[in-house]
């Protein structure tokens, strides 16, 4: 049997008979063996990634008997989504890249699911066109949308100017390429 470690501000205290007085101070807490100290509960769920690697190949074929192609209109453009019988919310084509509960990694196939603490039709907001449209809104709102930290959704964004002024100083550069 493990004995519960004690901590104070000096430091860590074994339970032992001799350190009593030690361990009856106010400042003492205990904690249980393999509880990390300082860390505080997460509020919100993480992420979850479903590697296609990690599915066998009865799995597979399960899934695609379960969930079989259909064959429905999808909306072609921005227009379509909306305006007509698209533009309905939430929006129900989860496949559309623009959606955001899921993404799909184009190179591995992996999919990893935004929200997986809540359903689809239970999203405030499922399109990420939809939220472009409203126009700027702050790290804190985006993160609330994408299931991120602020600091992640800081993060994306300096990567992605960054590869916009790489872009735009390759165009320069296009100029004198020859084909």
């Amino acid at each position: 049997m493990t004995m519960p470690i004690q901590v104070s501000s000096l430091g860590v205290i074994l339970a032992d008979e001799e350190e009593e007085e030690v361990l009856q101070s106010p400042e003492v807490t205990t904690l249980i063996p393999g509880q990390e100290r300082g860390r505080k509960p997460r509020a919100r769920t993480r992420p979850k990634t479903l590697s296609m690697r990690r599915q066998s190949k009865r799995e597979l074929e399960r899934m695609k008997q379960l969930y079989p192609d259909l064959d429905y209109a999808r909306p072609m453009s921005r227009a379509d989504c909306q305006h007509g019988p698209h533009a309905e919310r939430p929006c129900p084509f989860v496949s559309c890249k623009h959606h955001l509960y899921l993404d799909v990694n184009e190179r591995n196939g992996n999919i990893k699911l935004n929200m997986p603490h809540i359903e689809v039709w239970e999203m405030p907001e499922t399109c990420a066109l939809d939220v472009a449209d409203r126009g700027g809104i702050t790290l804190e709102e985006v993160g609330a949308i994408m299931n991120l930290t602020r600091e992640r959704i800081r993060q994306l964004e300096d990567l992605s100017l960054a590869r916009l002024k790489a872009l735009k100083e390759m165009t320069a550069l296009a100029d004198y390429v020859e084909y």
